[in-house]
């Protein structure tokens, strides 16, 4: 699953980067973002007739729910059932979102340590993840949960999953809603993943208490698996 991750970029980096109209929160940069904390989605926004930079809770939330406890379970919906799964498909046909992120962190059982590793690409372009979005409460609270896949290539000795990403000419029709669930839901290629790094981290983002881009630097005498 995608428990953790980092986003840095500024709002005026994100809404320019992916065309929206920014009405989020004042951004701040993460290097460990976990589950429920405020998170930027960009999605369509009928009232700004087209995408916008928004902030929602980090772990989807049906409008059925009874508390927003709920959603601390839900952060991660899974491209094989997101369409179909009570809790997500209503999202995943009419509220789908992108979800920016710098890169995603996963751990490594060796014995009785855990290795984290951070993916990121090694240009250091910024990721879209596959994400769904929903409205909670009399006020209406955004939350969202971002889709993971099967992991391909060199990410399977990671993880067996890993978030759906998702380039920039796939965009539009992922925000539209409707269309073809299989088609909306494909991997990216074995070989458009060679392009993202696999690296090694100390064990300080293990705590969700620490935040820096220390979290994010290579560890030293780590031999990657």
């Amino acid at each position: 699953m995608c428990g953790r991750y980092a986003t840095t970029r500024s709002n005026a980096d994100l809404s320019r980067l992916f065309e929206a109209v920014d009405v989020a929160e004042p951004l701040r940069a993460s290097w460990n973002v976990a589950p429920t904390a405020p998170v930027p989605l960009v999605r369509m926004s009928k009232e700004h007739e087209g995408r916008v930079l928004d902030t929602a809770r980090w772990g989807l939330v049906p409008h059925w729910a009874k508390d927003l406890k709920a959603g601390s379970r839900m952060f991660n919906a899974r491209a094989e059932t997101v369409a179909e799964l009570r809790s997500f498909a209503s999202s995943f046909a009419k509220r789908r979102c992108l979800v920016p992120a710098d890169g995603w962190f996963e751990w490594v059982k060796d014995g009785k340590q855990k290795q984290a590793y951070y993916m990121t690409p090694a240009d250091a372009a910024p990721l879209a993840f596959a994400g769904v979005w929903s409205a909670w409460g009399p006020e209406s609270v955004l939350t969202c949960s971002v889709i993971t896949t099967a992991a391909l290539g060199g990410l399977k000795k990671v993880h067996e999953r890993m978030p759906l990403i998702l380039p920039a000419d796939r965009w539009d029709d992922w925000l539209a809603g409707g269309g073809d669930s299989e088609r909306l839901l494909r991997p990216l290629s074995e070989h458009d993943l060679e392009a993202i790094e696999v690296r090694p981290v100390g064990p300080e983002v293990g705590n969700v208490r620490n935040n820096g881009p220390e979290l994010i630097a290579p560890a030293r005498n780590i031999t990657l698996f």
